[in-house]
């Protein structure tokens, strides 16, 4: 049986006197690979903030490997094994790929080496000296990827990585995807594109106005699709 990696219970979130969060609850094993789904605004990315503790205001509870985030700042988060990549990327555009790559520092033993990185994402490698503005936006989202995986981190946390990508570089994301998770790493993944996501995760949480929901295994996504349907709108 695996175990909760992360465990959120009633977690609120505030960016000044706006709540957003609104007491979210659910959990992620080890070794899994699980999506929040939900329209705009629902607030799946303030989900990730919060438990990156880049929110103005939280409560809750937020635990990762047994240790509680409530309280300690990013950058301790960051340290127990936690990688977070945004869905603008944040890719420094003077800096060329492996300069980018090599940028963040290694927060904990485990962490992939750059070659092993160019592995998984082999355009990486051939355009290793080329600057970001240079790069295909699939190329910024696999570099924005690759970054983390230098970290040490266990618990990745990806915001849209699939967002304005043609549909040839979503395959690809989603095969690095899988790759990762037969890896070991435990992932947490917001996406709008639930076609997509049901062909990578393992369970899928719907979060509507700031609460999840529901919760749908991958393996019930056909007998759930008018419910999922309803839920997003599609």
């Amino acid at each position: 049986m695996s175990e909760a990696l992360l465990e959120v219970a009633d977690l609120n979130a505030w960016y000044g006197e706006s709540h957003v969060l609104h007491g979210i609850d659910f959990t992620v094993d080890e070794g899994e690979l699980v999506t929040l789904l939900g329209r705009n605004g629902a607030g799946k990315t303030t989900t990730l903030k919060a438990i990156m503790g880049m929110v103005g205001r939280r409560s809750g509870r937020i635990a990762f490997a047994g240790a509680e985030l409530i309280a300690l700042p990013s950058d301790r988060i960051a340290r127990l094994g936690v990688g977070y990549c945004p869905e603008e990327r944040g890719i420094f555009a003077a800096l060329d790929v492996e300069e980018n790559l090599m940028l963040p520092p290694a927060v904990r033993p485990g962490g992939m080496s750059v070659e092993e990185i160019y592995t998984i994402f082999p355009n990486l490698a051939e355009r290793r000296r080329s600057p970001g503005t240079k790069l295909s936006g699939g190329e910024q989202q696999m570099l924005a990827i690759g970054r983390i995986l230098r970290t040490g981190a266990r618990l990745l946390l990806l915001d849209e990585p699939t967002e304005g990508l043609a549909p040839v570089i979503v395959r690809q994301i989603g095969a690095v995807l899988r790759t990762l998770k037969a890896k070991g790493f435990t992932i947490l993944l917001v996406e709008q594109n639930f076609r997509f996501a049901a062909t990578v995760a393992d369970r899928h949480y719907v979060v509507q106005n700031g609460c999840v929901v529901d919760m749908i295994a991958n393996s019930d996504l056909g007998i759930r699709s008018d419910r999922l349907h309803e839920y997003l709108g599609v």
